[in-house]
């Protein structure tokens, strides 16, 4: 017999689990970057490294968002 179909729901938080608890580990190993005995880095360096997270960050959270009405045009 088959296993059961999983709901969408029940998709989502197995999958959102996974995937967030990946980033979160992956930005503690951005993190470990820090130590300045083993790397060497800029200022520069960081904010770009910040700057690009966040794009995909904000990127990420708009697609979560309702979609808005467009505006610009009518045959009113």
């Amino acid at each position: 017999m088959d296993p059961p179909m999983e709901d969408d729901r029940a998709k989502f938080v197995r999958l959102a689990t996974k995937r967030v608890n990946a980033v979160i580990k992956d930005l503690r190993l951005i993190g470990n970057l820090s130590n300045r005995s083993n790397y060497s880095y800029t200022e520069k360096d960081v904010a770009k490294i910040f700057k690009t997270i966040q794009s995909h960050v904000d990127e990420c959270r708009a697609k979560f968002e309702p979609a808005k009405a467009q505006a610009g045009f009518s045959l009113d």
